[in-house]
C-alpha cells in the first residue's frame, strides 16, 4: 500500500527487454533505500513494482507484459523522469489516501492553465472509470494523491498546488501526455459489496 505522497523523483537508467517483458532500473534520487529490502514494493508513477535488486542509490524491478500493456511504463526509456514512493509503513502518517499501486486505466491530459498560483489540469477518463470518480473525491495520477475538482462525462479536473508541481513529474506535463490513473480503493470495494447484495 501507498499514500500517493511522492517522496522523490527518479531517473530511469535502463530498460531491458527480457523475453517479452522488461527489467527497469531506476536511480532513486533523494529516497533513502536503506530501509528497503529485496522483494519490497516501490511505486513508480503509481505502479507497484517489486525491487529485485538494490544498490548505489537505485533499484531494479521486473515488469510483466500485463503491466506494460495497461500502464505507461511501456513508454519509459533511459532518461525518463518518474515519481517514486516506497511502500507505506505503520509509522508513517497517511497524508494522501490509500493507494494500491494497481493502475485502473490510462488517461490523457487535455489541457492545463494557470489558476491563481495553482495549475488546473483536465484529464480524459478511460471507458468504464467515470462512475468511480467524484467531485471532492480522491484520485491517483502517476502515483500522486489528488482531490478531484470537477467531473464531466468523459473528463475530470484537478488543481495542482505549486509544491506538488515542483516536487513531482507534473512540472514536465504537456498537452496529450498519457498518465496512470488509480481510482479510490474504497469506491471499488463499495461497488463490489453493493453488487453482491442485489
Amino acid at each position: 500500500m501507498f499514500t500517493g505522497i511522492v517522496q522523490s523523483t527518479g531517473i530511469v537508467t535502463a530498460v531491458e527487454e527480457r523475453g517479452g517483458d522488461a527489467r527497469l532500473t531506476v536511480d532513486a534520487g533523494s529516497i533513502d533505500l536503506s530501509g528497503c529490502g529485496l522483494g519490497d514494493s516501490i511505486a513508480v508513477n503509481g505502479v507497484c513494482l517489486t525491487a529485485i535488486d538494490l544498490g548505489s542509490g537505485g533499484f531494479s524491478a521486473d515488469v510483466s507484459t500485463e503491466t506494460l500493456s495497461v500502464t505507461t511504463i511501456g513508454t519509459f526509456e533511459t532518461g525518463s523522469v518518474v515519481n517514486l514512493e516506497p511502500a507505506l509503513t505503520l509509522s508513517q502518517p497517511l497524508g494522501g489516501h490509500l493507494v494500491s499501486g494497481h493502475v485502473d486505466g490510462i488517461g490523457k491530459l487535455q489541457s492545463l492553465h494557470s489558476d491563481a498560483r495553482s495549475t488546473r489540469m483536465e484529464f480524459s477518463i478511460p471507458d468504464g472509470l467515470a462512475r468511480y470518480i467524484a467531485a471532492k473525491g480522491s484520485i491517483c495520477i502517476d502515483g500522486i494523491s489528488l482531490t478531484v475538482n470537477e467531473v464531466f462525462d468523459d473528463r475530470f479536473c484537478v488543481n495542482i498546488v505549486p509544491h506538488t508541481l515542483e516536487q513531482t513529474i507534473m512540472k514536465h506535463y504537456i498537452d496529450g501526455i498519457r498518465v496512470n490513473l488509480e481510482v479510490d480503493l474504497i469506491v471499488r470495494y463499495l461497488e463490489r459489496l453493493m453488487s453482491q447484495q442485489g
